[in-house]
């Protein structure tokens, strides 16, 4: 199979304790139901939008270097996913610089969704998100 044809589900989670505060980012890229790819990181001083938006950006660059051209993108924020799928417009000035971003890396797939779940079916990215902010590192995974 090539590249193309595989299936490839990223996990994302972004947070911040205190909100702002130090936040961390987690990343989880799948190929079918194998992980190639388990990231955590310390983020500074940011809100938890900023942290989810982070994190889907710092997943997507992963998931570009590896050359993937499909890519199913689970996220546990129903407010990213709404405003990144054109169902609410982004309001926040800092949020917007973020967005756009995510916009520009979304064309460098074939074809590629965001999409909500529950944070029970999110749990290792966002057990990645608090491992990172307990260590305080810049990576750990």
């Amino acid at each position: 199979m090539k590249s193309s044809e595989e299936k490839y589900s990223l996990f994302t989670d972004g947070g911040a304790r205190g909100n702002p505060g130090p936040g961390a980012i987690g990343v989880v890229l799948k190929k079918g139901a194998e992980i190639i790819f388990a990231q955590g990181r310390c983020m500074g001083e940011i809100t938890n939008n900023q942290g989810e938006y982070s994190a889907i950006i710092g997943g997507l660059e992963v998931a570009k270097k590896m050359k993937i051209s499909n890519l199913e993108c689970f996220l546990d924020s129903e407010l990213v996913v709404k405003q990144l799928n054109g169902e609410y417009k982004v309001k926040d000035e800092k949020l917007k610089i973020l967005f756009q971003r995510v916009k520009k890396l979304e064309e460098d797939f074939d074809s590629i969704s965001f999409n909500h779940v529950p944070r029970e079916k999110n749990k290792l990215a966002d057990k990645l998100v608090n491992e990172a902010l307990d260590k305080g590192a810049g990576f750990v995974g």
